[in-house]
């Protein structure tokens, strides 16, 4: 390949990821983390510098940027993420939105039926659920312990049956962040 496509492959992907994280900064504009308070912005920013720091490419970091988006952010579809990104950013995308679910399913449920779609994900998906599981982690298990009992049991699963194709830095990071999770739990009920 010559030079100037390299030069320009590179600039193409660094506006990739620069689109995406103003689109999320846009997008999630007023919305607040539900523990902390802090602009949600921050979750997204957060789990894309995981991702980044994983070396799980580009289309995986403007996606981690937009993960929540059409979840979390009115007016925002799958073909918005895919007419605004491209088809593999849009497919990521896809895989780490939950899915619309019977109304008439108990939240066990609704978490098989997600474990399930995870666990037939690509790999880089597996990897961006991993950072974003890393950093939601710590806030639930300090400020909702009650919740956090059920979320790292969830969690655990799904690290253990269903994202075991993720980067292997993300694996072992998601496993000592639930192990110190469950420790924290354990070591505070024993004080209390």
């Amino acid at each position: 390949m010559h030079r100037n496509d390299l030069h320009a492959l590179h600039v193409r992907a660094l506006r990739l990821v620069g689109d995406a994280e103003k689109f999320a900064n846009t997008n999630h504009r007023g919305q607040v983390r539900k523990y902390t308070g802090e602009p949600y912005v921050t979750h997204c920013r957060a789990v894309a510098k995981l991702v980044e720091a994983a070396d799980c490419g580009n289309e995986a970091i403007a996606a981690a940027w937009l993960h929540d988006t059409v979840e979390d952010c009115e007016g925002i579809t799958m073909k918005t993420i895919a007419d605004r990104f491209g088809p593999t950013v849009a497919d990521y995308v896809h895989y780490l939105t939950d899915p619309e679910c019977p109304p008439d399913w108990n939240r066990q449920a609704r978490k098989s039926y997600q474990a399930g779609r995870l666990a037939g994900a690509p790999a880089v998906v597996q990897s961006i659920k991993l950072a974003d599981l890393i950093h939601n982690t710590s806030s639930i298990v300090v400020y909702d312990p009650n919740f956090a009992r059920i979320y790292l049991n969830e969690k655990f699963f799904l690290w253990q049956k269903c994202l075991t194709r993720g980067n292997a830095l993300l694996r072992a990071m998601a496993e000592m962040q639930l192990r110190e999770g469950m420790k924290y739990l354990h070591d505070r009920k024993q004080g209390s």
